[in-house]
This record gives structure tokens, C-alpha cells and sequence, in this order.
């Protein structure tokens, strides 16, 4: 969309121009139509004329001395008829020789009509009042229209340095000082930006408020639709502007082009930025940086169901998100999903109370693998959580579970949804690796290793523990002969202090190992 100076609405309304000292000055009163002060003023026009309303375009602030229409009540009540049909936002009648008091005739034809009639109680000159109005319209327009460039200028710099669509949305939101949503058609949110209490007000009822709100632009709702050549697939929604109609109609405008733009240079869809929005969420919980509870809002907004809800999180290893996405709504699954790091992909499933989370978690991974084949998906998950504020350890869990069975060479051995339970030892102590008790316990029993940087003996350590112990299968492991691994042996005896015979020893060093290899991780 284009915007033009002549396409901008004027910032001044019928009640802020008779708040103006010049106004003042000249004592007015309103006596009709008075429900109607909020009109915009698009120019003001003074004019004896009789037949005025064939000289306007409609938004103008008409100022008379009615000299032409004194003593003649049809043409008074036509006067104001014809006002009313060119759309005038206002009549201001100067009260003096022509009508010393508010003419009847006029005053009843403005209510009906709806008409704001303001009478001047002392003289004025007209030129004044005239020379403020379109003066500060003038400054208004002009700033409007330098807005507009600056917007665009620095959205379009953002577009073509690869910036994100989180970092437009936050530079709309900078200007417009108000929360700015992105939905799809469907209302699900698509993106947020401004202050984080405020965007949290405005999603906590999301659906509700966003239908409720319909295409009116009250109370500040100010929207823009995304989309092009004929087919809309999103809005963009400044959510409780505080400026003027047309700032904000024209912010809205801008971000909207840019949107638009953005998505068609960078070859993405509404669907991604779905996934991203998915993605921002589930990190967030993952992270424990921001409290589940806060993130309740997004999550609702995002089209999650939340209440009375059983969510099993689970984590994907090598998983497509897309694929994931597609499995979930042919299994008809409510969940969101998203890509973490280390090709890591977090599933959080949203089912009702009365269903078997655990059989429809199962459900989901054999029919992943089926897809996939069972040596290239791993699906770990964690209990379902009956509590959204459980969800993060949830999350978090799984997540360890996925990372202690990356590595693992007996995938095919494990169970479609992989467990902290069948993860044993190395699972526990994924989950425990940033314990500072479990790093010391680490660092002090592998210590005589640790600082030797000469020989390969810790890989050595690793395959002898990991093959229970047995010789010949390390010996052919490291393509080395059995005496020359005996004497690697002996070496890394001797450098821990400790009895690799020993069962309770041995068992210490491997905890230890793993326990230090889970933290390089």
C-alpha cells in the first residue's frame, strides 16, 4: 500500500481544535451534536454561501457568520442539511450582527442531523482560527509523511542485512511504543515484540480479545493485513496504540509492507514463521530462563491447548521438524514443534486428561520410525506433566535422555520412546553433569589423566571400560598388540592410583568418565 500525504487523515479532531487557545479566545459552546466532537478535521473552510455544501469534499470545519441566512429559517435549517450531506466534520456559527443568539432553527437541524454546531460568543477573526487549524495540520501531515519514510527506511536497511523477523518486529514496536502482534488468519500468533508485561497482558486471552476486537480499530487496535497477489495469509496488530488513527494506521501500513517483503526475499512462509514462534517458546522453557508461568500466555496465543491438559515433552534426535509437524496432524495431536541445537528437535504434546499419554507418545515414535527406520530416530521423552509450570525439567529431561543415547551404538535395541530408566548410568549422570559436586568428583579421579597430554591413554581407558573390561576386543580396538596394551594399562593404573581389577574402583573411574565426557558435551 502507498501512502500519500493526501491518503493520511489529519491528527486534529473537532474537540482538540475547540481546545486551542485562539478557539478559546472566542468563548465556544457547543449546542448540537455534541456525541460527535471526535470527528477528524481534514481542513477548515470559511464560507458565506448559502449553497457551501456543494464546495466541500467532506472532513471540513466550516466557520459562517450566517450573514446570508439571516431571517430565512429554510435557508438556515437547509444550510445545515447540505453541510451534513458534504460530510463537514463541524459548523462554527460567530455569533454578532447577523444572529446576536444561537439560531433555533440551525441548532435543531444540527441534532438531527448529528452535525457539531459551535456558536462564538465573542468576536473572533476567523483568519486566526483558519491560519492555526491548517497550520498544525500542515506540521501534522508533514511529520506523518517523514515518519513513514523513516520506517520504511529502517525496516527495508533491517530486510536487507538478513535481520530476523523478530528483530522488525521489535523496531515497529520502538516506534509505535505499544505491543505488536503477527497472527495468521486463524488469530494463532506468529510473533511479538514491545514490552514483555504488556505483550503478556494482551495474549493472556488472546482468540477472545482478538475476535472480540473484529476488524474495528478502538481503543487503539490498529491492524494491517499481510499477504499479496490477492491472498491473505496474516495481520499485523498494534495492540492498544496510544497516538492518533492515522500515525498509527500508517505504522501499521509500513510494517506490514516490510513483512510482506521480508518474507518474499528471504523464501520463508507463514508456516515458518509458525516454527519460529514455536521455536522461541520451547527454548525458552528449555532454558529456565523466563518462568513457565509467563510463558502461559505465548503458549495459548500460540494455539496450544493448555487447560486441564497432559503434556508429555519429548525430544527428537535427526529429526526433520517438518516431517514432525506433518506426523502430528495426521495423528490429529495437538503439540508444538521446534529445533533446538546439536540436531536436537523438542515435541511438547498438549493431549486431554482422559487420554493414555504414554500409549499415544508410543504411537507417535513407532510410527516415526516407520518412516525413518529405527537406526536413524531416537525419541526420548520424560513422564507426562499434568502441571505447565513441570513442563521446563520436563523438557530439560528428555533432552538428557536424547543426549545419553546419541552416541550409542545400540539404538536398535532400545524401546520407541527411550525413558530415563533405559538409559541407566549414563543417563543419570547426563542429567547430573552441571551438579559442581559431580565436575569435582570428576576432576579429582581422573586427574593423573587429565593432565597428561603425551600419551593416548584416556581413549584407551574409555574402550576397556566401555567393553566390560575385555582385553583382546580393546587390544583390536586400538589395532595395538595385547603387551603393548598391557603396558597402556599399567600406565593409567598407575597415574589414577587405582586397581582396575577392582570392581568398586573400576566402577568409580567409569563414573567419572562418563561423567566428564557428558560435560564436554
Amino acid at each position: 500500500m502507498t501512502i500519500t500525504p493526501d491518503s493520511l487523515e489529519p491528527a486534529l479532531s473537532v474537540r482538540q481544535v475547540l481546545t486551542l487557545e485562539r478557539v478559546l479566545a472566542g468563548e465556544p459552546e457547543v449546542v448540537a451534536g455534541a456525541s460527535h466532537l471526535d470527528r477528524p478535521v481534514r481542513w477548515v473552510h470559511v464560507a458565506e454561501a448559502a449553497d457551501v455544501g456543494v464546495m466541500l469534499s467532506g472532513g471540513e470545519m466550516v466557520l459562517t457568520t450566517g450573514v446570508l441566512l439571516a431571517g430565512d429559517e429554510d435557508k438556515q435549517a437547509e444550510y445545515v442539511r447540505s453541510l451534513h450531506r458534504a460530510e463537514a466534520a463541524a459548523v462554527v456559527l460567530g455569533l454578532g450582527r447577523a444572529f446576536p443568539a444561537t439560531p433555533d432553527v440551525m441548532r435543531r437541524a444540527a441534532e438531527r442531523c448529528g452535525l457539531p454546531m459551535v456558536v462564538l460568543h465573542r468576536p473572533f477573526p476567523f483568519a486566526e482560527l483558519t491560519e492555526e487549524v491548517q497550520s498544525r495540520l500542515v506540521r501534522r501531515k508533514f511529520a506523518a509523511v517523514s515518519l513513514s519514510e523513516a520506517v520504511r527506511t529502517e525496516l527495508t536497511a533491517l530486510i536487507t542485512a538478513g535481520a530476523p523477523l523478530q528483530r522488525l518486529l521489535d523496531e515497529v514496536a520502538r516506534h509505535s511504543a505499544c505491543p505488536v502482534v503477527v497472527t495468521n488468519l486463524a488469530h494463532r500468533v506468529l510473533g511479538t515484540a514491545g514490552e514483555r508485561p504488556a505483550v503478556d497482558d494482551v495474549l493472556r486471552d488472546w482468540e477472545r480479545i482478538a475476535r472480540q476486537a473484529g476488524g474495528t480499530e478502538g481503543d487503539g487496535w490498529i491492524r494491517a493485513e499481510l499477504g499479496g497477489r490477492g491472498e491473505r495469509w496474516g495481520r499485523i496488530v498494534l495492540c492498544g496504540y496510544r497516538g492518533d488513527t492515522a500515525t498509527g494506521r500508517l505504522l501499521a501500513d509500513r510494517a506490514a509492507e516490510a513483512l510482506v517483503l521480508h518474507r518474499m526475499l528471504g523464501g520463508g512462509t507463514a508456516c515458518s514463521w509458525e516454527e519460529q514462534s514455536a521455536q522461541s517458546l520451547l527454548t525458552d522453557l528449555v532454558s529456565g530462563v523466563v518462568p513457565a508461568r509467563q510463558l502461559l500466555p505465548r503458549a495459548r496465543a500460540a494455539g496450544l491447548p493448555v487447560n486441564r491438559r497432559t503434556f508429555v515433552p519429548l525430544v527428537v534426535r535427526d529429526g526433520d521438524p517438518a516431517r514432525l509437524e506433518r506426523l502430528l496432524r495426521l495423528l490429529g495431536l495437538p503439540g508444538l514443534v521446534a529445533e533446538l541445537a546439536d540436531g536436537a528437535t523438542a515435541v511438547l504434546l498438549s493431549l486431554p486428561r482422559d487420554q493414555d499419554a504414554g500409549a499415544l507418545a508410543a504411537h507417535f515414535a513407532a510410527r516415526l520410525r516407520t518412516e525413518t527406520g529405527p537406526d536413524h530416530t531416537v525419541v526420548a521423552a520424560a513422564e507426562a506433566r499434568a502441571a505447565w509450570d513441570d513442563v521446563p525439567t520436563g523438557l530439560r529431561e528428555a533432552q538428557h535422555v536424547a543426549d545419553a543415547v546419541a552416541d550409542s551404538s545400540a539404538v536398535l535395541d532400545l524401546p520407541p520412546v527411550v525413558r530415563l530408566k533405559d538409559v541407566h548410568l549414563r543417563g543419570l549422570i547426563r542429567l547430573l553433569r552441571d551438579d559442581p559436586h559431580v565436575q569435582s568428583f570428576a576432576e579429582r579421579e581422573l586427574d593423573g589423566l587429565l593432565r597428561e597430554t603425551d600419551e593416548d591413554l584416556l581413549p584407551v581407558l574409555r574402550t576397556y571400560l566401555a567393553t566390560g573390561r575385555n582385553k583382546s576386543r580393546t587390544a583390536q580396538l586400538h589395532h595395538v598388540s595385547r603387551p603393548a596394551l598391557y603396558r597402556r594399562l599399567e600406565a593409567i593404573q598407575v597415574r589414577l592410583g587405582v586397581d582396575l581389577d577392582d570392581f568398586e574402583q573400576a566402577a568409580s573411574v567409569h563414573i567419572a568418565l562418563l561423567a566428564h565426557d557428558a560435560q564436554q558435551q
